[in-house]
């Protein structure tokens, strides 16, 4: 009950500070982020939401999003919810305020909120941006579970190495593997929700690439499998099978809609699944394990260190998202993604910038309180409290933060070059949350001294290149002094460049 009331006391303290409940749109929720719909973003108290104890930070895109971290957002989110219901349903009715009640400058001001708020989210609305930011949204709601078979299927691996509970393990195996047999439906189910059609269509025609049946059919000239195409043919599929429905809608008589458009909409989507997206599916996402393996194989140090340095400005141009199927491609056909662990060297460099500005500024206590305080979420992969709080305002930080990343990333690189691989059985986490999920081609401890020693190495580069270089004279004259109005500035200048850029979840997958 305890814990309850702490969360709803969260939420009542976030409620008031976003508009109240008549401001609130719509509300969901990611890995780490509450992500709320707004009618009017300048009734948002930006640096009372700051305050709040439970909140890491915010970031303004599409969305107005509050970082609470992971397992709290879960967690405050229902209780926000109903509170946000609790006062729609007792507000009064609006009436209409008369004429001196509705000075011009209120006008003006909301017109220039709307303005402001229209100019931020034209600079995020490039095509290529909001399609990429639709694959996140139709892969993000499986995080949870991938997480969860993940461990069960790390746990069940290491028993059945030391042969204990052999009667459970088979159990095991069950609930780790069920979610990845059929996660082709649940991708097609999230893809045409997200996309605009019926979402059950969407799940029924990709459910047809998981079909043992599909095993006594042949296409190009070979037998299919079940199974064939993964999670990008059940993408494809059912991004067909929306445009198919959508053109039944305009065409099919309303009498008629209810039998016809269903039915005509897996017939077609359907057919061409089987006879063309599966083998043409199967393909890709053979040439993408086998493209992964080849890079590291070869490129090993070089390929980690530009993975590992470049992942942080990726997430901050919004690009990252482009990696989310690909790993979830390699997790379904090898067990584990060797990308994410190299990914997640970047969130170690960050930690390793912000205890290096911790040491360089002694005399700002502002800032090194914030970094205090954000270290913990840091080392656990929740990197966006450090990235906005401390290392981006600064700049340089934010540069040597990469470094660190890319030393980490070729750390894990080139023992992958020595057949070590090392990966993740699961999307989302990163840091030392990720220690559950490491899997490899050799032993478990093998895979985690790998991955241990990458983080290490993350977080000693990320260090001594902010420690050595990550400053200029200037900028420690002006943050290394005791004085309140220097930190408020870094305060007032991260939140307006998260504004200014594409969205970060990331943490969302994978690896800040």
């Amino acid at each position: 009950m305890a814990t309850e009331d702490k969360n709803r006391a969260t939420a009542a303290a976030i409620l008031p500070l976003v508009g109240g409940a008549a401001n609130v749109s719509s509300v969901v929720h990611c890995m780490t982020r509450l992500r709320l719909g707004l009618h009017d973003r300048s009734l948002v108290q930006d640096e009372a939401l700051k305050a709040v104890p439970a909140v890491m930070g915010v970031v303004e895109d599409d969305t107005y999003q509050i970082v609470l971290g992971p397992g709290t957002v879960a967690r405050v989110t229902p209780e926000f919810e109903k509170l946000v219901e609790e006062g729609k349903a007792s507000a009064p009715a609006p009436t209409a305020a008369p004429a001196s009640a509705a000075p011009l400058t209120a006008e003006e001001l909301a017109a220039q909120g709307a303005e402001m708020k229209a100019a931020r989210k034209a600079k995020n609305a490039t095509p290529f941006k909001l399609f990429l930011r639709k694959i996140a949204n139709i892969f993000v709601p499986l995080i949870p579970a991938l997480i969860g078979c993940g461990i069960i299927a790390g746990l069940n691996g290491l028993l059945v190495n030391l042969g204990w509970l052999t009667s459970v393990t088979p159990a095991l195996a069950a609930m780790a593997s069920g979610f990845m047999a059929l996660i082709a439906v649940f991708v097609g189910y999230n893809t045409a929700k997200e996309f605009g059609g019926t979402p059950i269509l969407g799940g029924a025609v990709a459910a047809i690439i998981v079909f043992p049946g599909v095993a006594n059919i042949e296409a190009f000239g070979q037998k299919l499998s079940p199974g064939q195409g993964g999670v990008l043919g059940a993408l494809g599929a059912a991004v067909l099978a929306v445009y198919v429905e959508k053109w039944c809608r305009r065409w099919v008589p309303e009498a008629l809609d209810v039998l016809v458009t269903p039915t005509l909409t897996v017939l077609v989507s359907g057919l061409v699944t089987i006879f063309g997206l599966m083998y043409v599916a199967g393909e890709v996402s053979t040439a993408i394990g086998t493209a992964a393996d080849w890079l590291l194989s070869n490129g090993g140090a070089g390929a980690g260190l530009i993975l590992g340095g470049f992942f942080l400005p990726l997430v901050m141009l919004g690009l990252h998202q482009a990696l989310i199927p690909i790993h979830t491609t390699l997790i379904e056909q090898q067990g584990y993604t060797v990308l994410l662990p190299i990914l997640a060297m970047a969130g170690a460099g960050q930690v390793g910038a912000a205890i290096a500005v911790y040491f360089r500024l002694p005399r700002n206590e502002s800032i090194r309180r914030t970094i205090k305080s954000a270290l913990p979420a840091g080392f656990l992969g929740v990197g966006e409290p450090l990235i906005y709080g401390v290392s981006l305002p600064l700049g340089r930080p934010f540069i040597t933060a990469c470094v660190g990343g890319a030393f980490g990333g070729a750390f894990i690189g080139f023992f992958n070059q020595l057949g070590d691989a090392v990966g993740s059985t699961a999307i989302g986490p990163s840091g030392w949350a990720l220690f559950p999920l490491v899997d490899g081609n050799h032993g478990l401890g093998v895979t985690i001294a790998i991955y241990a020693g990458g983080l290490v190495v993350g977080y000693l580069a990320g260090f001594v290149a902010t420690y050595f270089f990550g400053f200029s004279k200037d900028l420690l004259a002006e943050f290394n002094v005791s004085q309140e109005p220097a930190a408020s500035t870094i305060a007032a200048t991260g939140p307006a460049t998260v504004g200014a850029g594409p969205e970060t979840p990331a943490k969302e997958p994978a690896g800040v």
